[in-house]
């Protein structure tokens, strides 16, 4: 294949099994077109997109490495890109600058406030069960993504930020707008930053009025401190980073284990009969459906030759989370399909290397309450719509459903 011929990738995300795997059949690395028509590479097996990342000369600063991170502004269909590599962040730093910026950050995400929440999320998780019997009280089906999946991240997300009242609406919309990969125009690329600086820029101005015992005012603590420390611009995308990483990566991970266990009424009986566990169940889902299926972007410092494939300096590459997942080289034949009895343990969804998630720890324990506490109080638990009248989440990089209609007496 020659790089005239990029294959495009569907913004909708309509089939990403079914997308990486006619990728996977051109060969380990495919030259693709994003919406708008930005062009990149895409690999697509596992110890491909392992060897990519954790090669140092493949960076994730586009102002350094991506040949054509200035001429985004004469595309005007490329403007969507700019939520993702044109912020200053963790996600966008490489070498010294990332090193930087994660040590600045980290303590905000201690393992101790991460054990000190668990107790929040099993109370919140409590509560919200109770909206989701009220919903269903008269035997309708009820959205457990809208009252469970959804709820009860962005109830931490915003307790942990100490994001008021009336910001957590715009904060939810905002980080919805930055996953919608389906509306490359540059109207929505403007809306898109502007409600950045709008929603996170007024968090940061309330919490300089108001600072309190949440990660908002520590990230304000170390922008206004001595020495080393964050910039106006650092803080307003870290936030950016960790409330967006932090949330949407949640709702879709719990979303998609509560829809892949009603599929497979097997493994659900197995997990509560104690020869699954709920580690497992979290560990393949993220290995089939992680809640990042592709992220935007990392970029060749040097050509970077990977399984006889060469990709120019200063190209982009596209991390395939979704197609390493899936991949029957590394997984065996049943890749493609959910089964928590396999290994998967080792699957990249919360990241690799000095990029991985330091959030991790938190999503897991809040996926793992959510799950457990669910099913544990709806035995008879089913899915209200049929398997492929559930809609994915419009996004090519988020992996999700929009709704998850179920009946919780079955």
């Amino acid at each position: 294949m020659t790089v005239s011929t990029r294959v495009a990738i569907d913004p909708f995300g309509a089939d990403i099994i079914a997308e990486s795997a006619r990728l996977r059949s051109l060969g380990p690395v495919v030259p693709v077109e994003l919406p708008g028509g930005i062009p990149a590479w895409a690999p697509t097996g596992y110890d491909t997109l392992r060897k990519l990342i954790l090669d140092p000369q493949i960076s994730k600063d586009p102002r350094k490495h991506w040949s054509l991170f200035d001429a985004v502004a004469d595309h005007p269909d490329w403007a969507w890109i700019l939520g993702w590599v044109g912020v200053r962040n963790m996600l966008s730093s490489y070498g010294e600058d990332h090193t930087r910026l994660r040590r600045l950050v980290a303590p905000s995400f201690t393992a101790r406030r991460t054990e000190a929440m668990r107790a929040r999320v099993e109370a919140i998780t409590a509560e919200l069960l109770e909206d989701v019997d009220a919903a269903g009280a008269g035997g309708g089906a009820v959205d457990v993504k809208a009252l469970l999946a959804y709820a009860l991240p962005m109830r931490m997300i915003c307790e942990l930020f100490g994001v008021p009242d009336h910001l957590t609406d715009a904060t939810g919309r905002l980080i919805a707008a930055v996953m919608d990969t389906t509306d490359p125009s540059p109207e929505h690329g403007a809306f898109v930053q502007e409600q950045i600086v709008t929603v996170l820029g007024g968090l940061i101005a309330y919490k300089v009025e108001h600072p309190g015992d949440d990660m908002t005012s520590e990230l304000v603590r170390v922008r206004d401190g001595g020495g080393d420390r964050l910039s106006d611009e650092e803080l307003l995308y870290t936030l950016l980073l960790v409330i967006g990483a932090g949330f949407e990566t949640t709702v879709n991970l719990i979303g998609n284990a509560v829809v892949a266990l009603l599929q497979h009424p097997g493994q659900l009986a197995a997990v509560r009969a104690g020869t699954l566990s709920w580690d497992q169940v979290v560990d393949e889902v993220l290995r089939l459906q992680p809640s990042i299926a592709s992220l935007p972007l990392r970029f060749a410092v040097t050509d970077v030759t990977v399984d006889g494939v060469t990709i120019p300096a200063g190209d982009a590459v596209l991390t395939t989370y979704a197609a390493a997942g899936t991949d029957p080289t590394h997984y065996g034949e049943t890749a493609a399909a959910f089964d928590a009895t396999r290994a998967a343990d080792d699957h990249m969804a919360f990241g690799v290397g000095v990029h991985r998630c330091i959030g991790a720890p938190l999503a897991r324990a809040e996926a793992v309450t959510a799950l457990s506490a669910l099913f544990g109080r709806y035995p008879d638990l089913a899915l209200a719509a049929k398997p492929d009248e559930l809609k994915q989440v419009p996004s090519f990089i988020a992996y999700g459903w929009q709704e998850i209609p179920v009946l919780l007496r079955g």
